[in-house]
């Protein structure tokens, strides 16, 4: 029975070591293949030790001892009272069994809480202010700066602040239309030099990033949930779940002939939460 025991302690030891290789991977981003060798490892040593300790709970013999009518002898009550020793050592081991157990559960739930970070970014302020300030450069993922001259009509590219590439809350998607083409207000009129226009990739529905450009629409797209925008109507939402149009970036050249912003979004980027009440 000890050895049962030992092995089933094992199993869910195995349990406990499974969860820790999973969430080790995923949070040092190490592939899917360790995560899912890990979640494997922690799974099967929960199932393995569980059933091994229902079957040799079933396993066990069952006797039905006649009751004498006279006083037992001594060996009788010497044998009773080894198997109360007995007993007791089995509720001993059950105890520990049941805390291996609560602990291979315990890990799995841990493991478990690591992936959450993958629901969305975390942009902390960001969602209120971003890196973009007066005179900061668009520059590409590799730190390139945009020319003027950079961007033919009708293509489009992903930018960020010179010295915040890759910030997730400063990503902006840059576009290049025919001039003229954006139905621009009074106060945006000098915010798209030389047709360019830059919108913040973040979507305005569930933050997801909007990739797509549909040139010969002028329509953006966000592949999450299919909301659809209208740059030529400054990014206003025209079909799907968003409703609040991308937060517009305001452009300018400098003399050296680079692009930058003329300052920060004018409005919070993501979803409308602070709308809310």
């Amino acid at each position: 029975m000890m050895t049962r025991s030992f092995a089933i302690a094992l199993t869910f030891a195995c349990s406990v070591l499974g969860s820790a290789l999973f969430a080790a991977a995923y949070a040092a981003n190490w592939g899917p293949h360790l995560e899912g060798l890990g979640l494997f490892v922690s799974l099967a040593g929960l199932a393995a030790g569980t059933i091994g300790w229902a079957l040799g709970a079933i396993a066990q013999e069952q006797v039905v001892d006649r009751r004498d009518d006279y006083p037992s002898d001594p060996a009788a009550r010497a044998a009773a009272q080894a198997a109360l020793e007995r007993g007791i050592d089995e509720l001993d081991r059950h105890g520990f069994l049941l805390k291996c157990l609560f602990g291979a559960f315990g890990a799995l739930g841990l493991a478990a809480l690591f992936p959450l970070r993958s629901l969305g970014p975390n942009f902390g302020t960001g969602l209120y202010k971003t890196k973009w300030r007066k005179g900061a450069r668009l520059v590409l993922e590799d730190g390139t700066p945009v020319r003027v001259s950079d961007l033919a009509v009708g293509s489009m590219m992903t930018v960020f602040p010179d010295g915040y590439v890759g910030d997730a809350s400063s990503q902006t998607v840059l576009l290049r239309l025919p001039p003229g083409t954006i139905q621009a207000s009074e106060d945006r009129r000098t915010w798209t030099p030389h047709g360019y226009a830059a919108f913040s990739k973040v979507c305005t529905h569930a933050g997801c990033p909007v990739g797509l450009y549909l040139a010969s629409k002028h329509e953006l797209l966000c592949p999450c949930h299919q909301s659809v925008f209208d740059v030529v109507a400054q990014a206003k939402p025209i079909s799907g779940p968003a409703a609040r149009p991308l937060p517009q970036l305001p452009l300018e050249i400098a003399d050296d002939g680079y692009l930058q912003a003329q300052s920060d979004y004018t409005e919070p980027i993501g979803p409308g939460f602070w709308q809310r009440s």
